[in-house]
């Protein structure tokens, strides 16, 4: 299986990350990548950039280092209710080709119960700007991972496999087997992403791709996995992006 796009990536302007956008997408390029998501954090991360860099990250072109790169974001859950930190009135202002949503210990309160969190991505998945749920399979903020891939399902959500998660986050492995296991019961789509901070960690996906190949998980629900399957995922989400590869086609 090739992953032809990481849709999870962070560049300097996150702290705690170190390549520039170009290094980045220079680095994806020569992995043979078609596309990139740059998804830095956002206000609410104790390092994250000003509000400022998302608005001005829109201005930079579509295609960089002979690669697309999708401009996004890595927004944060910040209550209960499923609240993000960035306001749905700017999002939709900025029109971000890409907007993750994840839980981070640092934004959000803890710990919080099964039957809770589980509602929390029932109310995220109603929110038509979300792309993709970012490593949701922390134990610390369990989950109905049926009942509510079944809803990400029906709203087109894309759930993350995160190859990072086993070395930041261990002890999650089972958790992220159990996901995927709900994903592909309940034909959820797929994203296999590095979550990489540093050109050095691109690319690196090999823990996830090994678990997909052995639960036998359909290829054509990892929207990362194939040039059609990517381009079907930006064509339903109505991406302006999308105007541009077909321009160039």
């Amino acid at each position: 299986m090739e992953i032809i796009a990481d849709l999870h990536t962070h560049t300097m302007v996150s702290n705690h990350a170190f390549n520039t956008i170009t290094e980045m997408a220079r680095r994806a390029h020569d992995l043979g990548h078609f596309a990139l998501a740059i998804t830095d954090h956002g206000p609410l991360m104790p390092d994250s950039a000003h509000p400022w860099y998302f608005h001005n990250l829109t201005t930079l072109p579509h295609r960089m280092e002979d690669i697309w790169v999708l401009k996004g974001m890595e927004a944060n859950v910040c209550n209960v209710d499923g609240t993000l930190d960035f306001d749905c009135d700017t999002l939709k202002k900025l029109n971000l080709d890409w907007l993750i949503v994840s839980i981070h210990s640092d934004t959000f309160p803890g710990p919080v119960k099964e039957d809770t969190v589980t509602q929390l991505w029932i109310n995220v998945a109603e929110n038509p700007l979300v792309d993709m749920i970012g490593h949701s399979e922390s134990r610390f903020y369990p989950y109905d991972y049926d009942a509510v891939t079944q809803v990400f399902s029906s709203k087109k959500k894309v759930v993350e496999l995160n190859a990072n998660s086993c070395v930041v986050r261990p002890g999650n492995e089972q958790n992220l087997r159990n996901l995927a296991l709900a994903c592909k019961k309940n034909q959820t789509m797929v994203a296999v992403n590095s979550d990489a901070h540093s050109i050095y960690h691109l690319g690196r996906v090999n823990n996830i791709l090994e678990l997909l190949k052995d639960i036998d998980f359909p290829p054509e629900l990892i929207v990362n996995a194939s040039k059609e399957n990517f381009i079907r995922l930006l064509r339903e989400r109505q991406k302006t992006i999308l105007k541009f590869m077909e321009e160039t086609e």
